[in-house]
C-alpha cells in the first residue's frame, strides 16, 4: 500500500500524550483534520466515486447488450459473442464494485477517525477551513440530481416500455443502469450528509471539555 493511501493514526490516549502544549496539540489536531477532510469529501474524491461507478455501468451495459444478443442470436456464432460480451461486462462491474466497497470502508474508518481528532478541542481559526462548504455542497447538489435520474430511469422508463416495441432484455438494461445511477447518488448523498453532520456536530458543537496535555510526562488539566 503507497504512503499516501494510508490513513493517520488515531490520537494517541490520554495518559500517554505528550504535546509540549495546547498549541502544539491543535496545530497537529488541525493537520490531521485536514488530511482527513480532504480525503473524504474533497472534490477529487467525487470524480472517482463518478468514476467508478461509470465503469460499472459500462460493464451492466456490456451485460445488458449480451443479454440482448441471446435474446435475438439463433445460431451459435452470435451464442458466443455474446458469452464474450458479457465476460467483459462482469470484468468492468466487479473491479468497480469492489474498490467501491473499499473506499466505502476507508470513509467509515476516516469519519471515525475525524471524531476522534476533532473530540480533542475547539479552534475555531483553523476549524473555519475543515468546513468545506464549496465541496460538500457540490457532493449534496450533484448527488441528488444523479439519485433524480437513476431513480427516474429505474420507474418511469420500464413503466412506459411496451411488449410490442421494448424487449425484456432492453428493460433490464435500462433497469440496471439507473440502479448504478441510484446507487452511486446515494453513496454521495450519504457523504454529504455525514460531513455536514460532523461540521455541526464536532466543530460548531457544543464547547469541548478542558483537553488533557501530556507535559514532561505527566497529565494535567
Amino acid at each position: 500500500m503507497s504512503r499516501r493511501a494510508q490513513l493517520p493514526p488515531p490520537p494517541p490516549p490520554v495518559e500517554i500524550r505528550s504535546w509540549p502544549d495546547r498549541e502544539a496539540m491543535l496545530t497537529d489536531r488541525a493537520a490531521v483534520l485536514g488530511e482527513l477532510v480532504r480525503a473524504h469529501v474533497a472534490p477529487g474524491r467525487l470524480a472517482m466515486l463518478w468514476l467508478w461507478g461509470s465503469i460499472c455501468a459500462l460493464g451492466w451495459l456490456l451485460v445488458g447488450t449480451a443479454l440482448m444478443t441471446f435474446e435475438e442470436s439463433y445460431d451459435v456464432i452470435s451464442a458466443g459473442i455474446g458469452v464474450i460480451i458479457a465476460a467483459m461486462g462482469v470484468g468492468c462491474m466487479v473491479p468497480a464494485v469492489v474498490l467501491v466497497v473499499v473506499g466505502l470502508r476507508r470513509d467509515r474508518r476516516i469519519r471515525r477517525l475525524l471524531d476522534a481528532w476533532g473530540a480533542l478541542d475547539r479552534d475555531p481559526a483553523r476549524d473555519a477551513a475543515l468546513r468545506m462548504p464549496g465541496a460538500g455542497t457540490a457532493w449534496l447538489v450533484m448527488s441528488f440530481v444523479l439519485c433524480a435520474v437513476g431513480l427516474a430511469t429505474c420507474f418511469v422508463v420500464p413503466a412506459a416500455a411496451t411488449a410490442e416495441r421494448d424487449s425484456y432484455s432492453l428493460v433490464a438494461l435500462t433497469m440496471g443502469l439507473g440502479l448504478v445511477t441510484w446507487l452511486v447518488g446515494l453513496i454521495g448523498l450519504v457523504k454529504a450528509f455525514a460531513h455536514r453532520s460532523w461540521v455541526r456536530r464536532v466543530l460548531v458543537g457544543a464547547p469541548a471539555p478542558e483537553p488533557l496535555i501530556s507535559v514532561g510526562g505527566g497529565a494535567h488539566r
